[in-house]
């Protein structure tokens, strides 16, 4: 029996979204084991650097690539980029995705009947930017780095990044949180679609990480606490938010073989949130 990660070792991962917090934590993770990374982001020197971070600490290949996960021409020649240097690709983790201040409300609940800063104040816009970012942006890198692992001899692994969200929708958050369900709904359905051809589509769900994207919404400028922050303090049984390495081990857990039976599922990170009644 393989009770290690061992099997990652040499694979060919590409990450998506690869330079940001959560991205780098996985980087870093997979590297550790041996693998080969190719970090796809839109700041291609942001990306680069991790990649010239990754080779020197685990002397391992790797290589940052500029795409735009909403573009299919980009993410076309991201991929023969990545062929030419580093092979076909085994792993595909789709790590790309965020909120937008243009999709989330200023209350938490309409208690009057003053619409500003509730639901019918927000701007469609915002909606098409995360609906377009977190769907889309799995959708088109999954049609182009995904090919890859099709074949008689070939198999592989995508790993969609979801959000806990996706379970249990924040207050507002709304279009973020209807489009990590969507992205639940998606693992499903290509884990199915995909399965006859060897290949394993699950998520991974976080629960509360302080990122570049919710910033904002959980802590002041000093870095203290909004109301907000603390209530998602409060509801978690841990009583922490997470840290971006917590992610590490479900992550390679679900792109090693030691999932190999495992697929369509979505698995949360989250302290214990998921399972609290608040009471």
């Amino acid at each position: 029996m393989n009770n290690t990660f061992s099997d990652i070792k040499g694979k060919l991962v590409v990450i998506t979204g690869g330079a940001g917090v959560l991205g780098k934590s996985l980087c870093t993770a997979f590297a550790a084991c041996g693998a080969n990374l190719a970090i796809v982001d839109l700041n291609a020197e942001n990306a680069q650097k991790m990649a010239e971070e990754l080779v020197s600490e685990f002397q391992v290949q790797a290589i940052g690539v500029s795409a735009n996960v909403l573009d299919r021409a980009s993410l076309v020649e991201a991929k023969g980029t990545i062929n030419e240097a580093l092979g076909s690709i085994d792993i595909l983790v789709n790590g790309a995705g965020g909120n937008h201040p243009k999709a989330t409300t200023a209350v938490e609940q309409m208690v009057e009947d003053e619409l500003e800063g509730t639901f019918f104040d927000l701007d469609v816009k915002g909606f098409d930017f995360v609906f377009d970012l977190n769907f889309k942006g799995t959708l088109l890198p999954t049609m182009i780095f995904a090919q890859d692992m099709i074949g008689a001899d070939r198999q592989g692994v995508v790993l969609n990044i979801s959000s806990m969200n996706a379970f249990k929708p924040l207050t507002k958050i709304p279009a973020y949180s209807a489009a990590k369900a969507a992205i639940n709904n998606f693992t499903e359905w290509l884990a199915t679609h995909l399965a006859p051809q060897n290949v394993r589509v699950n998520s991974l769900a976080p629960g509360f990480f302080i990122t570049d994207q919710n910033r904002f919404l959980v802590t002041n400028q000093d870095g203290s606490f909004t109301e907000r922050g603390q209530k998602i303090v409060n509801g978690t049984p841990m009583g922490k938010f997470g840290s971006p390495d917590d992610i590490q081990g479900t992550a390679l857990y679900l792109c090693s073989d030691i999932a190999s039976f495992v697929t369509g599922v979505c698995i949360p990170v989250d302290g214990g949130y998921n399972c609290f009644s608040g009471v």
